[in-house]
């Protein structure tokens, strides 16, 4: 593919974008993973989760139905699963969200560029990043991820989406990352004689944008148990949470029916080893690979991971065009 003298591929579709869409989930994993050394520690572990919260293979598929509201819900897709209804909003978690409004600019100009420098895309990413870090005065560092979230981001909602939406940012505190970042590790005392107890008691912080928003947890307790013993109403913060029940709006307790994601941000050191059920089924999932004992994924959607199996297996067993 070439870039020179035009900004239109040859059946009409933007250049910028057609080049963005010769890459799938695994071309974006290994970009993501190319570009982690350059991404800040505070969010190198943010934007991984990020690009698994949104994969493009879900994207895709709703794009393709017949009847995308029907899948959704054959999917057991709940709450927002979809990056055009929330552009500005899903990375809020990325400590690189502060500069999104600088970042979505950038990205829309670039994306009407008819010459990019390269055709790699790590490249370009980090291209951007570094121009937004300069006009900015920022570390480029801390660009990176939320760039890498852009350009996804654009791939996935279209040009013309992306440059629409407002690039307002929620409002955040004015902590750096490295206060955040001591918060993530920091330890609890458990007292004089903390080792003699056999419940130690931990805080769990579900939103570092919150400083209320924390629950504690019982040591071995389940997440989700202990975040129902929240009895604060989350109503209107996700409306699929239930008044009294906690800030996480789930099926189940007991991670037994995979139809919700957690990430990790940080303390994944303190979390119990995934079982090997627990390793299984991940795969089965088709969600994350991972051999880790303690992944910054678990489990996810098993109902999308199966329905992309079979999918494979339905274009595996369709005659190429060569064939055709």
């Amino acid at each position: 593919m070439s870039f020179t003298g035009a900004t239109m591929s040859s059946d009409g579709e933007p250049l910028f974008e057609a080049f963005l869409n010769q890459h799938d989930d695994t071309a974006w994993r290994a970009v993501v993973r190319k570009l982690l050394p350059t991404i800040h520690e505070i969010d190198r572990t943010a934007t991984t989760i990020w690009f698994y919260f949104y994969p493009l293979a879900l994207r895709r598929a709703l794009q393709r139905a017949e009847d995308p509201q029907a899948l959704a819900k054959r999917l057991l897709l709940q709450g927002k699963h979809d990056l055009k209804d929330q552009i500005d909003s899903s990375h809020r978690f990325l400590y690189g969200h502060r500069y999104w409004p600088q970042v979505k600019a950038a990205v829309s100009e670039y994306a009407a560029t008819s010459a990019p420098a390269s055709l790699d895309l790590a490249t370009q990413i980090r291209e951007v990043a570094a121009n937004v870090a300069r006009k900015s005065k920022a570390n480029e560092s801390l660009l990176v991820g939320i760039t890498a979230v852009a350009f996804m981001t654009l791939q996935q909602v279209g040009a013309s989406a992306f440059k629409a939406a407002s690039g307002a940012t929620h409002p955040l505190p004015n902590n750096s990352p490295e206060q955040i970042l001591r918060e993530r590790v920091r330890d609890e005392r458990q007292g004089l004689f903390g080792f003699l107890k056999p419940d130690k008691e931990f805080t769990v912080t579900f939103d570092e944008n919150d400083g209320q928003a924390k629950f504690k947890l019982i040591n071995t307790q389940q997440l989700t148990t202990a975040a129902a013993n929240d009895k604060r109403d989350y109503t209107a913060r996700d409306p699929r949470c239930m008044a009294g029940e906690g800030p996480i709006p789930i099926e189940c307790r007991s991670a037994s029916c995979g139809t919700c994601w957690v990430g990790v941000l940080g303390g994944a050191e303190k979390l119990s080893d995934v079982s090997e059920l627990e390793h299984r089924r991940m795969k089965e999932f088709g969600y994350i690979d991972s051999e880790a004992s303690k992944p910054l994924i678990r489990p996810w959607n098993g109902v999308f991971g199966k329905y992309l199996k079979g999918y494979k297996s339905l274009l595996e067993e369709l005659p190429s065009e060569t064939e055709s």
